[in-house]
């Protein structure tokens, strides 16, 4: 069945929400055929390391350091914290993205349970995890390109090249740079993107590995006492901090119209993601803080390349540290910036947003003027905005998603529980709702002058919707959907 031949449906009468069934968005994309004419090319392993790519990067590189500066050697505790919080939630993106392998994620499933203004909100929430994380994390990367380059050949960027004007530079260049390298590799395809996902994966968990081998040649147990100076207020505020680490596991289901076989790989890429990452971080932070203490490590740039130094009494290893951030930021920028891609597509392809986001080369099948469009725009923060400025923003943003994705759940069951599923969240309903609680937790403890930035871009989002997107959505201008184009000339 063609996209243009779907008719959609009218709006739920009995909640008086816009809600896009899970068939209609099924056929629309393509579901198990070939997506919205994109193409299917990514298999398990390539989806696991697109995961990875997605996933590890600034967050252990450059973010540890701040997390410990919370948490003290309780940060290990913080990290399984913010790991519990995503496991939860990633058992209900398994399910979800099993069920409904489309590319918009959880906007997709938000629209097929909750409808549409709520799935606005979930796409507008989306342009902080996806959008405004790819700016943090080009900052990051900046700041281990002067490592690496010092460590090299001696020398570095001046700070008026490589910071923003709130770090007392003019423009953060090197930012810009990664975001635009990442565009034009996305442009050329998605078998290329994977094809370099991949290997920068692979590297990025080996670098890691070694660094965990060689800290842990200088643990002390001293360093680990007192275990949580802050108490359990630094522990929470910790694992806020962490969380940030982990946000990027939900863009595999972004590649759902990309992936061989999407109803069995999604969820299973997911599961391993998880558990590989958290494995990974907590002997990274335990290793850390045991080699100097957490007092060394806290508020510390390139906490990882420092710790290398001081154990090898040399700045080789620091070096090939810093290398392994740069690869490691590289390819999260790459994955991140894809999944805003296809989000933004999914978008478009509904009318909430207009229709140069949706459109697909037919060479390279893939949307660029869309690419472009998000590395020009995010471009822009990277060259001038701090890291912290953001980051907590970005978290709340990304909880509040997983805690609808969480309530998804809980709706799509009731709502079409004959839907076919090959993923099944486990202790049902108790597993998605500790999901939402412990999201909840966390937007606790990200402090209330975040809440208030949240709750005015909330704001804004809702304005959008209502200036825009609801008069413009296809549910209800049929004809704009068969009319639409898919292609770019």
């Amino acid at each position: 069945m063609s996209p243009t031949s779907v008719t959609p449906p009218s709006p739920s009468r009995r909640t008086g929400a816009r809600i896009k069934s899970p068939d209609l968005l099924l056929a629309e994309s393509g579901a198990d055929l070939e997506g919205h004419n994109l193409r299917r090319t990514m298999g398990l392993f390539q989806l696991v390391c697109f995961g990875v790519g997605a996933i590890v990067g600034t967050g252990i590189f450059v973010g540890l350091s701040d997390s410990v500066a919370e948490a003290g050697p309780a940060v290990v505790v913080s990290f399984v914290l913010a790991a519990v919080t995503c496991i939860f939630t990633a058992f209900s993106f398994a399910e979800l993205g099993g069920a409904i392998p489309v590319s918009g994620s959880s906007y997709s499933f938000a629209y097929a349970t909750l409808g549409e203004r709520v799935a606005f909100l979930v796409g507008w929430c989306l342009l902080l995890e996806y959008g405004v994380s790819v700016s943090a994390v080009a900052v990051g990367w900046s700041q281990y390109v002067n490592e690496l380059l010092d460590s090299l050949v001696g020398w570095s960027l001046p700070a008026a090249l490589s910071s923003g004007p709130g770090d007392g530079g003019v423009i953060n260049l090197p930012a810009v740079v990664v975001v635009m390298m990442a565009a034009t590799l996305l442009v050329r395809g998605v078998r290329e993107s994977a094809r370099a996902t991949a290997a920068m994966a692979v590297l990025k968990i080996g670098i890691l590995v070694v660094f965990c081998a060689i800290a842990f040649t200088a643990f002390e147990d001293g360093h680990l006492s007192p275990f949580a100076p802050h108490g359990m207020a630094g522990v929470t505020a910790g694992a806020s901090v962490a969380f940030f680490s982990y946000i990027g596991f939900d863009a595999i289901t972004t590649a759902g119209e990309e992936v061989k076989n999407p109803r069995r790989n999604i969820p299973i890429a997911i599961m391993i993601c998880i558990g590989v990452v958290t494995l990974l971080y907590c002997a990274v932070a335990l290793g850390a803080i045991g080699a100097l203490g957490a007092d060394a490590v806290g508020d510390k740039p390139a906490a990882l390349s420092l710790v290398v130094d001081k154990v090898t009494e040399s700045s080789v290893g620091g070096g090939i540290i810093a290398f392994g951030a740069v690869v490691a930021i590289a390819s999260v920028v790459l994955a991140v910036m894809y999944g805003q891609t296809r989000i933004l597509m999914s978008m478009s392809r509904d009318g909430l947003i207009p229709r140069v986001f949706e459109r697909v080369s037919p060479k390279t099948r893939t949307p660029v003027a869309n690419t472009w469009i998000v590395a020009v725009v995010f471009a822009v923060p990277a060259a001038f905005s701090s890291l912290d400025v953001v980051v907590n923003l970005t978290t709340i943003g990304t909880l509040a998603i997983m805690a609808v994705v969480n309530i998804a759940v809980i709706a799509l069951r009731r709502r079409n529980p004959e839907l076919k599923r090959s993923f099944r969240v486990p202790l049902y309903p108790v597993s998605p709702i500790l999901g939402v609680g412990f999201c909840l937790y966390l937007m606790y403890g990200t402090g209330w002058t975040t809440w208030v930035q949240f709750l005015v871009f909330l704001g804004a989002g809702a304005l959008v919707y209502a200036g825009y997107g609801r008069s413009r959505s296809r549910l209800v201008r049929p004809r704009d959907r068969a009319a639409s184009g898919s292609t770019e000339g």
